[in-house]
């Protein structure tokens, strides 16, 4: 069950490490681009456990999904993908979209894997799991939203 808690630290971090740093050094810090950022390192921490964690990610879909084991691969090149166009301001508003969709996509695959008690990242602990992976989805849709596709309405930092 740490899985959710290491995803919000990762996220949080770089963020919360500009404004320290910002704060010590006296500057301005750009938080959008560091929040962005944060949700690359999660989408980078995602994409490692499809190839670490192969055999519990391919539980994580139902039998019938044609080439589990090769889409659990792909899934991973794409969150690697994903992850760097959030690190590259010139595509920042774009990977925070397929960051969106992505997350509403595969929110599925945790539904089954929660329902079945898959034994990885939290799943094992049946449908409750959901009660912390809901509200986990929630706040890195909001995020990408927030920090990658939303334009700012001035030249504020987050």
């Amino acid at each position: 069950m740490t899985t959710p808690i290491i995803m919000l630290v990762l996220l949080i971090a770089p963020w919360v490490l500009a404004h320290g740093w910002a704060g010590v050094a006296g500057r301005r810090v750009d938080g959008r681009a560091a929040a962005a950022v944060g949700l690359g390192v999660v989408f980078v921490f995602a994409g490692i456990g499809h190839f670490v964690q192969t055999a519990p990610m391919v539980q994580m879909l139902p039998s019938w999904v044609p080439a589990r084991l090769p889409l659990v691969y792909v899934t991973g090149v794409l969150e690697f993908a994903i992850a760097l166009g959030l690190f590259v301001p010139r595509t920042r508003r774009w990977a925070g979209w397929a960051a969106a969709v992505v997350l509403v996509l595969f929110f599925p695959a945790n539904v089954y894997a929660a329902i079945n008690q898959v034994p990885m990242g939290g799943h094992a602990w049946g449908p409750v799991y959901l009660l912390v992976r809901v509200p986990l989805q929630t706040i890195l849709i909001c995020w990408a939203y927030w920090f990658a596709i939303r334009r700012p309405a001035s030249s504020s930092a987050g």
